[in-house]
């Protein structure tokens, strides 16, 4: 394996993290809308809250898909095509939540309005449950031959810790979502996130012990990787501690950012869990190493300066929209 294929696995990583947190806090606000608000001034406080950044913090996925594609084809062949069937329901998802916004701005109306909101609420609680679903079914060892070819059944999909893990990213995403809207939104809405939050942070808990035994008993993690899933368990539960007791004590930025770390955690669970691997087979024979699944050293050598030469600008003008439209959202 070389310093450049090392780097972009890493890289694919930091996308997925970024996409996460950025665009976990979305799902979060979008379930939100068709759960914690109360009418219609609240519905669209919470979706006024996203509006400008929700396309922004999408990219993070496209540019994490297009880094896959770019920097390691073969991971990106076997993934995309084993796990068509989700992805495609992914797609699907972010197609429908993505065109509600426009569709309910446009909806002449209450009933229309209505409805374009209750679907932008089941994509938002759609989309991180089968991302969740897909990554843990991932990270369990697919059935696959020594060309790649993944001959997943139901049961490869959907098992005890893929539903766990779906439910757990969820509800991450949601709480994710509350932290927002007590940080970004003014009355009600602004307390009553917080209150709900509060709650599910202790069904959180529970599923983080739930999800942490079936880790140890359906991948090999632990044996593989003992001290490095063992710290990154730890962090993920200190954090979601930290986040909790900062919605105690109304510390809406601390709980915000814990939550999105939380997501962060997450992701270097799994990238460090499958390490050196980048697709695991039941036979391990068959599993795909980052150094057999990378492009070649010249186009990762292209892509890492075109990446450092552009990334600060489009870093800068993220900050910089978020820095436009840093008040908070009145009823």
């Amino acid at each position: 394996m070389t310093g450049l294929q090392l780097f972009w696995f890493i890289i694919v990583g930091v996308l997925f993290s970024g996409f996460f947190f950025l665009e976990g806090f979305d799902y979060g606000v979008g379930m939100s809308a068709i759960t914690i608000a109360k009418d219609k001034r609240e519905v669209e406080q919470a979706i006024g809250s996203i509006g400008p950044v929700w396309d922004l913090n999408e990219v993070w996925l496209l540019t994490a898909g297009g880094a896959m594609f770019a920097s390691f084809p073969y991971w990106y062949a076997s993934l995309f095509s084993g796990f068509y069937l989700i992805l495609f329901l992914i797609l699907v998802g972010l197609i429908f939540r993505g065109v509600t916004f426009e569709f309910r701005h446009h909806s002449h109306t209450e009933k229309g309005k209505m409805l374009w909101t209750k679907v932008l609420g089941v994509a938002s609680f759609a989309i991180p449950f089968l991302f969740g679903l897909m990554f843990t079914s991932m990270i369990q060892g697919v059935p696959m031959d020594a060309k790649g070819n993944v001959t997943a059944t139901f049961a490869t999909y959907v098992n005890f810790l893929s539903v766990v893990g779906g439910v757990a990213v969820m509800l991450l995403a949601w709480l994710h979502g509350l932290n927002y809207l007590a940080l970004k939104t003014e009355g009600a809405l602004r307390e009553r996130a917080a209150k709900i939050a509060n709650i599910l942070y202790f069904v959180l808990y529970a599923g983080e012990v739930v999800f942490a035994v079936l880790l140890a008993i359906f991948t090999d993690f632990f044996e593989k990787h003992f001290i490095g899933t063992l710290v990154l368990l730890a962090l993920i539960v200190i954090l979601t501690l930290v986040a909790h007791l900062s919605v105690r004590a109304g510390k809406e930025m601390s709980a915000f950012l814990a939550s999105g770390l939380t997501f962060i955690a997450l992701v270097a669970l799994i990238f460090q869990g499958i390490f050196p691997r980048v697709m695991i087979a039941t036979n391990p024979a068959h599993s795909i190493l980052i150094k057999n699944a990378s492009s070649t050293g010249y186009t990762l050598k292209t892509m890492t300066i075109i990446t450092l030469v552009i990334l600060p600008f489009v870093l800068i003008y993220m900050g910089w929209t978020y820095f436009i439209f840093r008040k908070r959202i009145k009823k």
